[in-house]
């Protein structure tokens, strides 16, 4: 469908069951396109979403090494770089096994900075394979891919995850973040436990810089269309989980433990102009996101990339903007920084860290 210049009019004589229809395409299809390869039935497709690309969390990432906890069982597992199975049980007997394995292959130690990525909502680490290894290669970075159950857990248990795998990054001096989608959301809840009454974290101090790809930082509009044409459709809400229900029916609630990052960082949306490219969403848009959703007051640069959603992981001046920032702290360069200025209200913003 090609978008006009008048979206809700466009909506208004949209036959509803079409408009169901087109709804749930456009979750399945652009906000969870890993799930929406499953065919079949709404229950199959809920049933498939529970594989293991959906179940597993990371909890400590050494390299290409990783512990990951199962969300259904709450047993852990470590992987080796070829995803083979080396140790089972809890997360205790998965770290002894892996401080033998270290030992006895002679892996060495993590150094230097590190670049932590994480995924968007439905997707998996593969998805940032594109532009994590052009940070590697291009940038001299240690390359932490974190694997998160995005559809199975909120974005409180999805932080929590986090913190631990940022706490086991010993050796590295530098940690910057490159985010796509839901994982801006992650690292945000992840600085924002700093402002709870009883922190289980703190934010770690040598977080430099992050940029921050197609983020829904003031919410989903499409979560919210989508779940308001499918009536809180049951099975829906079971495909695409806790944190994507957060996102359309307890933003309000959701958005209070989120906290604005306080040290550098930029924003990348995709745009195609005024009118964007889903008839579902109002203003310019990447199919799934808006660009104005993605604004987050303090930001040091922003760029909108014509690109879709998905595809801005893999676009090459996506990569370079992202390399350049995480280096210098601009887009393209000091002068043409583009700055979100902070409200007069700001939201609350991550406390600074100390040693």
């Amino acid at each position: 469908m090609v978008p006009t210049k008048d979206k809700s009019a466009q909506r208004d004589i949209m036959p509803v069951m079409q408009r169901t229809a087109l709804a749930l395409v456009l979750v399945l299809t652009a906000l969870c396109p890993s799930l929406s390869a499953q065919t079949g039935s709404l229950v199959q497709t809920a049933l498939n979403s529970l594989g293991s690309e959906q179940i597993w969390s990371d909890q400590f990432v050494y390299g290409k090494w990783r512990i990951q906890r199962n969300e259904l069982t709450g047993h852990c597992r470590l992987l080796d770089p070829d995803n083979v199975r080396r140790s089972n049980g809890d997360d205790e007997q998965c770290r002894a096994a892996f401080a033998v394995l270290k030992r006895r292959e002679g892996l060495p130690p993590l150094t230097g900075k590190a670049v932590v990525t994480l995924h968007g909502l439905g997707r998996t680490r593969d998805h940032m394979n594109t532009l994590g290894q052009h940070l590697q290669d291009a940038g001299d970075y240690t390359w932490i891919n974190v694997s998160y159950a995005s559809t199975r857990c909120s974005l409180d248990e999805h932080a929590a995850s986090l913190a631990r795998v940022v706490k086991g990054l010993e050796g590295c001096d530098e940690i910057h973040f490159v985010c796509h989608s839901l994982g801006n959301l992650v690292v945000r809840r992840y600085l924002g436990e700093a402002n709870q009454p009883e922190p289980r974290w703190k934010p770690d101090p040598r977080i430099g810089r992050m940029v921050m790809i197609g983020p829904p930082n003031n919410g989903a509009q499409l979560a919210r269309v989508a779940a308001n044409l499918l009536n809180d459709n049951q099975y829906v809400r079971l495909i695409i989980g806790p944190s994507a229900w957060q996102l359309a029916r307890q933003w309000d609630d959701a958005q209070k433990s989120l906290a604005t990052p306080g040290f550098d960082f930029g924003v990348i949306a995709g745009g195609f102009g005024d009118c964007g490219l889903n008839p579902l969403l109002n203003g310019d848009d990447d199919l799934v996101v808006t660009v104005a959703e993605t604004r987050l007051p303090c930001a040091a640069d922003f760029r909108v990339v014509q690109c879709r959603h998905g595809g801005l992981l893999h676009d090459k001046l996506v990569h370079e903007y992202v390399l350049r920032f995480i280096q210098h702290g601009y887009f393209t360069a000091a002068a043409e920084r583009q700055p979100i200025a902070a409200p007069d209200m700001a939201i609350p913003v991550a406390a600074a860290a100390s040693p």
